[in-house]
């Protein structure tokens, strides 16, 4: 990228705000291309436990830098936390 960013940094603030604000339904999930996990936090959602996790998550993308986040949910495609 132009501005020194490494490539997939750009969906961090929008995967962040998805998770904390939709988290139960598992759209960031589904952002970043998790569709297993995705399903699974929608399976959550609908138990009470999803938005909990969402909410955490969300903070925990936000937080990270981006050559963290690339490093860990795009490149290493880790799925949880």
């Amino acid at each position: 990228m132009s501005d020194g960013k490494p490539a997939g940094a750009e969906k961090k603030v929008a995967a962040g705000v998805l998770a904390i604000l939709l988290g139960g339904l598992g759209i960031h999930k589904f952002y970043l291309g998790y569709t297993k996990e995705g399903v699974i936090q929608l399976i959550l959602g609908f138990c009470g436990i999803g938005s909990i996790i969402g909410i955490i998550e969300g903070i925990i993308y936000l937080t990270k830098s981006d050559e963290e986040f690339v490093a860990t949910y795009i490149t290493g495609k880790k799925g949880w936390f």
